[in-house]
């Protein structure tokens, strides 16, 4: 028989019953032997079940054998799989392997070396989530030489989006009002954090079977709140972004978003569980400028500016030294250090055995560093635009993708095509000075001609009578009544993409005069919650002008290293030290400090416990679970 391998983030999930329950019979038998079964492999599982996969794959009974990228790093893994020569090997998730993509994960990325050992075997690379740019970087990666691109598909007609912006404290009202009428339910809210998943479950409580869903709840209770959102008996599933994966419910009416994601591709991937049986449904964006200094927050702790990655660069040598002397030597917060050193590795700049030791890497380093952080802030500028945008939401985001045969179709759903029906977002008619400005628009463009909106409104309001914004709500009710079009558009300086929009009139606006009656709604919008339009730099980080390392002894943070000197601490570091070894990985890409500081505090006793740690996801434990149950507990840790 031929067999297929597919990679996969995590094999547990991808044949997950709970996730398969609506499809067909040869994939709800994951757990059987037959020969149709996909099998997985990994480490939160029985031993002797992958062992018992492993002889049935060698031995030709499986179609499927589903495996995660890290599995590859384990000695004599891929000498055992190259024993049988499959017939295909699919890369599920492909957006993964790319530095630009918004769920980047190294292990994926290094797949492209170790397929070349099973060529001239056909690879297929399968991703929902891929822009142009992201695609390209899988097909460098992964090897494929002029391969056969299939873009298509992003198009949902079912699903009315509609993106209204809304103060922070305003959003939990708002959400009660969408889903009030049962049409609109059962529904899915986003929220950004786990406080506010819970604020929001508490408020919708009273009024709808409502439960909140996120990392933070015991195991037992993820498990039933999941399950009765799958039964009917929640109407209302309030969440963060760890709810999603691996569930499959085809009747979810509307999707709420009560903040900005962090890219387009995260909100696709996100709106795409409402409606999947096909039926009319509904997602909603609520957003302001504040969710960009929260974003900006965020981007600035997980991306450490490059003159701190320089300043520890310099501190690395030729010959090996160890974190902890590392520490001493740079005084650096242990969390910075950390992110600090784990940038430094996956862009080249660090050497990290499993020991924890850290040696000087290569010196271009920064290049790359600095261009995988300009891009993660263009993708939240993208998103913010996404937001602002005087155009259908469905085109663009077909656009997006690169699917240019289906980009140009409106989807007559959406608050760009349809206004009226919106739920959240209220209009008004053009005011006489709004009127009198579209006049003197259409005398000072040609049908086509293309301009800077920014331009424009300088040019019109050298005073700014008419400021930025109200200027821009003015072109956005033109281009509803398809007398101009906006788009976006870039160009690069000093290295930097810059955005910005522009507009040009239609040929139906060519035909109007003072006389001809214009119906302009221009959309209402809360009080001014954000700087105009005109963007502003952003605020230098707290560090440009500051050393990165701690200024003098009495400012020294402690070296904290996780319960260095309890047993429990002890023999979790020389677990992490062994797993390292094996995977031939650094010891932080195990756990970070941090991580094992946490699992010496809460003893999880649990493989659900594990997950309710911040930082530990699924992925996480499928590798590790069993086995730090049972450093932690011994006979008595579950199987």
């Amino acid at each position: 028989m031929d067999s297929t391998f597919v990679i996969v983030p995590c094999p547990a999930l991808a044949c997950n019953p709970s996730r398969m329950a609506a499809g067909s019979e040869s994939v709800a038998t994951c757990s059987s032997t037959s020969a149709m079964a996909p099998l997985t492999i990994h480490s939160g599982q029985d031993r002797g079940l992958s062992r018992q996969a492993c002889r049935d794959y060698l031995q030709g009974m499986l179609q499927f054998l589903l495996i995660a990228p890290e599995r590859l790093r384990v000695p004599g893994f891929t000498e055992m799989l190259a024993k049988r020569t499959p017939s295909l090997i699919a890369v599920d998730e492909a957006h993964c392997i790319s530095q630009w993509g918004h769920d980047f994960r190294p292990d994926y990325r290094k797949l492209g070396p170790w397929l070349q050992g099973f060529r001239p075997t056909p690879v297929i690379a399968l991703t929902a989530t891929a822009t142009p740019v992201v695609q390209q970087d899988i097909c460098q990666q992964l090897g494929l030489e002029n391969p056969l691109r299939l873009i298509h598909g992003f198009r949902r007609d079912n699903l009315a989006i509609e993106v209204v912006e809304a103060a922070p404290s305003q959003r939990i009202q708002l959400v009660r009002e969408l889903v009030l009428p049962p049409e609109r339910r059962p529904a899915i809210v986003y929220a950004p954090t786990r406080k506010q998943a819970e604020a929001l479950a508490v408020s919708l409580s009273p009024l709808y079977p409502t439960a909140a869903y996120h990392a933070g709840l015991d195991g037992e209770r993820r498990r039933q709140v999941q399950q009765q959102f799958l039964d009917g008996k929640l109407e209302i599933m309030t969440a963060t972004i760890a709810f999603g994966m691996g569930i499959d419910k085809a009747d979810v009416r509307t999707v709420v978003h009560t903040a900005l994601p962090g890219s387009i591709e995260a909100y696709y991937q996100e709106i795409g569980r409402a409606g999947r049986d096909g039926q009319p449904s509904r997602a909603l964006l609520m957003h302001s400028y504040a969710d960009r200094h929260t974003h900006d927050f965020f981007l600035e702790r997980d991306y450490p500016d490059p003159a701190i990655l320089a300043a520890l660069y310099a501190q690395l040598r030729p010959e090996p030294q160890s974190k902890a002397a590392l520490e001493q030597k740079v005084r650096m917060a242990s969390e910075t250090l950390d992110k600090a050193l784990e940038k430094l590795w996956i862009h080249g700049g660090c050497v990290m055995d499993f020991r924890d030791n850290v040696s000087r890497g290569l010196e271009g380093w920064q290049a790359s560093y600095v261009a995988q952080a300009e891009q993660k802030r263009l993708q939240i500028e993208q998103m913010m635009r996404l937001a602002e945008a005087d155009q259908c939401r469905m085109s663009a985001l077909v656009r997006h993708f690169g699917d240019t045969s289906d980009a140009s179709t409106v989807c007559g759903l959406c608050d760009f095509c349809a206004p009226a029906r919106c739920l959240a977002q209220r209009f008004r008619t053009a005011n006489q000075a709004e009127r009198l400005t579209f006049f003197r628009l259409v005398a000072m463009l040609r049908p086509g001609e293309v301009r800077s909106a920014g331009q424009l409104h300088r040019q019109l309001f050298p005073r700014a009578e008419m400021t930025r914004d109200d200027f821009e709500q003015l072109l956005g009710a033109m281009a509803r009544a398809r007398l101009a079009q906006t788009a976006d558009a870039q160009f690069v300086k000093d290295g930097k993409r810059i955005l910005y929009r522009t507009v040009a009139l239609t040929a139906a606006a060519a035909e109007i005069s003072e006389a001809t009656p214009v119906d302009l709604v221009i959309k209402q919008t809360p009080a001014p919650s954000k700087p105009s339009r005109r963007r502003s730099k952003p605020a230098p980080r707290k560090s440009d002008s500051q050393s990165p390392f701690l200024g003098s002894e009495s400012g020294k943070l402690p070296v904290f290293s996780p319960d260095r000197d309890s047993p429990l601490g002890e023999r979790l570091r020389q677990w992490r030290s062994e797993q390292a070894r094996v995977r031939k990985v650094p010891a932080f890409r195990i756990f970070a400090d941090r991580i094992l500081r946490e699992i010496v505090a809460h003893r999880p006793a649990t493989i659900q416990d594990l997950l309710a740690i911040p930082g530990i996801g699924l992925s996480t434990v499928e590798r590790y679970g069993l086995d730090l149950c049972r450093l932690l507990h011994g006979d008595a840790a579950p199987e």
